[in-house]
């Protein structure tokens, strides 16, 4: 095997594999064996074993992103839930592996990349899941190898100081004083979302963490964007306000907050006396991509007194972009905003950045008592150790080092990587659109405002047929597509139609790929029967 990494190259040999010492330290310098340690531990913390199985993990990701890269193979594997169970199961079968542990290592890696989704073909353009900069996964390994839990400073120090400088990095392009805002990171933007809502709920009843909610006038609600993510309304349902106090706030022709109809709404609410724990709006949304106007949004919400949040989640890493940043204009309005780094910052999942404009809301979600771990060290000088004691601020105690891969990826490229990244997706969904427009067989719904396009292909014997056959036909061609390997899309429903829905997460998609993209769905269609779209 050719080794990936400088030095000398000294065999040794272990009960169960041959390995080759690692280049960066001496053989004698390794901890001697203890005689009553069972085999099983010695080899599994072995590191001479872990170099060795590194070495092959990185050739077969550089192998496996080459050629995804270039376009080869399916772009999903052609195997049911069944076999992919059956598959996975199999490996587990035997009690443990007699062999080389670092030929199995090699052989559970390929088995690993050969049957996953393949993200960065560029013909996947599916939901709002990148292709992460590959190197991201190795910074990630660090704190998945090293384990460094983060519910207090002292359990990753490092991890908690790289989240700390990267929230400060962020909140900088958000508008906001590093000296006065808070951010965090968690794991994904469901459990962000509900947080942030948490604290709305709490600032608004202050003793709603110890009592519940209040038992009499009018039940609560939050205004929200008609096409949030459905963890909004799944955050109602845990927060105790219910799913059915979600108030869907209207929408303009572009699918974005109307801010004349949200005026409307709160008026009546305040009118009603129905308490509003706050307004969501999308920055962008998920099914169309639209970005809500946010500077009359706040400043409804201000006059109102309302918590304004901002779901952020896909549309957040747009602020690195000078060309598009506008679309962000008056977040910095916001209470609390929600970014994804696993969106448009190209990172892999999951890595979530939560945001408070006052920095004290940070604390209003929990009260904790766990002297065991928050206990106050009346010697530390730091006032601002609270802020590195993540457990304080977030549903997770242990915590995984979430943004090692963001922090690497930018400590080596700079902000100037994720413009580029940004730019490079948005101008292909353009290009898509124009495609789509310049069609007779095509109907784009609307113009995308980021890289999330919703369209629908109507050959005339389509176009003809009623609206149900339209949307059964949109589900079919997706599916077959999907099952041939060629392109990886999906569908949603947009004012109670099926449509078809690309998201470009991939900057190295061609235009020659969406070119392709629409052939296929033209070969497609002309294989389906209008009697199997009923």
């Amino acid at each position: 095997m050719d080794s990936l990494l400088p030095g000398r190259r000294d065999k040794q040999t272990t009960e169960n594999t041959t390995i080759l010492a690692p280049p960066w330290t001496d053989c004698s310098m390794r901890p001697p064996r203890q005689p009553d340690l069972p085999t099983s531990i010695a080899a599994a913390y072995d590191p001479g074993l872990l170099a060795v199985a590194g070495e092959r993990l990185a050739t077969r990701l550089a192998e496996a992103v080459q050629t995804r890269q270039a376009g080869e193979g399916h772009v999903l594997p052609q195997a049911t839930p069944a076999e992919q169970l059956q598959k996975a199961e199999s490996f587990l079968a035997a009690e443990a592996h007699n062999g080389p542990l670092a030929e199995r290592f090699d052989e559970l890696i390929r088995v690993a990349l050969a049957h996953g989704i393949a993200l960065h073909h560029p013909r996947y353009v599916g939901h709002q899941v990148p292709p992460p900069v590959p190197l991201a996964g190795l910074f990630d390994a660090v704190g998945a190898t090293m384990n460094q839990g983060m519910a207090i400073f002292e359990m990753g120090p490092w991890a908690m100081a790289v989240e700390q400088a990267l929230a400060k990095k962020l909140a900088g392009l958000l508008g906001w004083s590093t000296d006065s805002c808070n951010g965090l990171a968690t794991h994904g933007g469901s459990l962000a979302n509900l947080t942030a809502l948490l604290t709305a709920r709490n600032v608004l009843f202050p003793s709603a963490w110890q009592e519940g909610l209040p038992r009499s006038g009018p039940p609560p609600v939050i205004v929200a964007h008609a096409d949030a993510h459905y963890c909004i309304t799944r955050a109602a349902g845990i927060l105790g306000l219910g799913t059915q106090q979600i108030v869907p706030a209207a929408l303009d022709d572009r699918r974005r907050i109307d801010p004349n109809q949200l005026e409307t709404t709160l008026q009546d609410l305040r009118r009603s006396g129905t308490p509003i724990v706050a307004v969501v709006a999308c920055s962008c949304s998920t099914p169309v991509g639209a970005f809500d106007p946010l500077v009359p949004i706040a400043e409804i919400c201000h006059r109102h007194q309302v918590w304004l949040h901002v779901d952020a989640a896909h549309g957040g890493g747009v602020l690195t972009s000078p060309l598009h940043r506008h679309l962000l204009q008056g977040i910095n309005q916001a209470d609390s905003v929600v970014i994804d780094a696993h969106k448009m910052l190209f990172m892999p999942a999951l890595c979530t950045f939560l945001f408070y404009r006052q920095r004290q809301h940070a604390y209003a979600a929990f009260q904790q008592q766990a002297p065991y771990l928050f206990a106050t060290d009346s010697g530390s000088s730091d006032s601002c150790r609270a802020d590195f004691d993540g457990g304080l601020r977030t549903v997770e105690c242990t915590k995984r080092a979430t943004a090692f891969g963001l922090w690497g990826v930018w400590s080596m490229f700079g902000e100037q990587l994720f413009a580029d990244l940004v730019e490079t997706v948005f101008a292909k969904a353009q290009h898509l659109y124009s495609l789509l427009t310049d069609a007779d067989d095509f109907e784009p719904l609307y113009e995308p405002q980021a890289n999330i396009l919703t369209f629908r292909h109507l050959p005339a014997r389509v176009a003809a047929a009623p609206d149900a056959i339209q949307s059964g036909f949109q589900r079919l061609l997706r599916q077959t597509v999907v099952a041939s390997g060629e392109f990886y899309l999906v569908t949603t429903t947009i004012d109670g139609s099926t449509v078809l829905r690309t998201t470009l997460m991939n900057p190295l998609t061609s235009d020659g790929d969406l070119e392709t993209l629409l052939e296929t769905l033209r070969a497609t269609g002309r294989g389906i029967d209008l009697t199997d779209c009923v």
